[in-house]
C-alpha cells in the first residue's frame, strides 16, 4: 500500500493507495474509501500475485490419511524439509504420539509423530531424503 500527501487549495489530505485492478484504483482519503477511475495508460505490475490456498484442517489432521481399499495409514510430510533420521523400521509397531521420524524444515529440526498405531508396512523416505510438504513418508497397517 502506498502513502502519499497532498495539499489541495491549502487543505491536507492523507491518501492510501490500497491497490489497482485494471483501470481503477481503490484510494483511502483521510478514512474514506474511493473508487478511482484512472484514464490514460496503466502500467502493469511485474510482480506475480501469491494466491495460497487456505488451510482448512485442525492440528494434526494433515499428518496422517487413511487409505480405503487397503485400510493403511499415511504419515505425510507437514512440510517441505529434510529427513535427517529414521527410528522405526518395516514391521515395527508403533503407538500413537510415537515419535517415528526427525525432519528439518526452516533450520529447525521436528519430530515426526504418528496419530494412530499399528505396524510399519513401508517406509517411503531414506535419510537425507528432501520431501515436499503432504509427501508420503511411512504407512501403518
Amino acid at each position: 500500500m502506498k502513502k502519499y500527501k497532498f495539499t489541495i487549495s491549502g487543505n491536507q489530505y492523507d491518501v492510501h493507495l490500497k491497490g489497482i485492478e485494471e483501470n481503477v484504483a481503490e484510494l483511502d482519503v483521510n478514512g474514506t474509501i474511493y473508487e478511482v477511475q484512472i484514464h490514460g495508460e496503466v502500467k502493469t505490475s511485474k510482480t506475480p500475485t501469491l494466491v495460497r490456498k487456505p488451510v482448512e484442517q485442525k492440528p494434526g489432521e494433515g499428518l496422517i490419511k487413511k487409505t480405503e481399499s487397503s485400510g493403511k495409514f499415511k504419515v505425510t510430510a507437514p512440510l517441505p524439509g529434510t529427513i535427517l533420521k529414521i527410528n522405526i523400521k518395516v514391521g515395527d509397531v508403533v503407538n500413537e504420539g510415537q515419535n517415528v521420524m526427525v525432519m528439518e524444515a526452516m533450520k529447525m529440526e521436528n519430530q515426526i509423530q504418528t496419530i494412530k498405531g499399528g505396524e510399519v508396512t513401508s517406509i517411503k523416505v531414506n535419510v537425507g531424503d528432501s520431501v515436499l510438504q503432504d509427501d508420503v513418508l511411512i504407512e501403518i497397517g
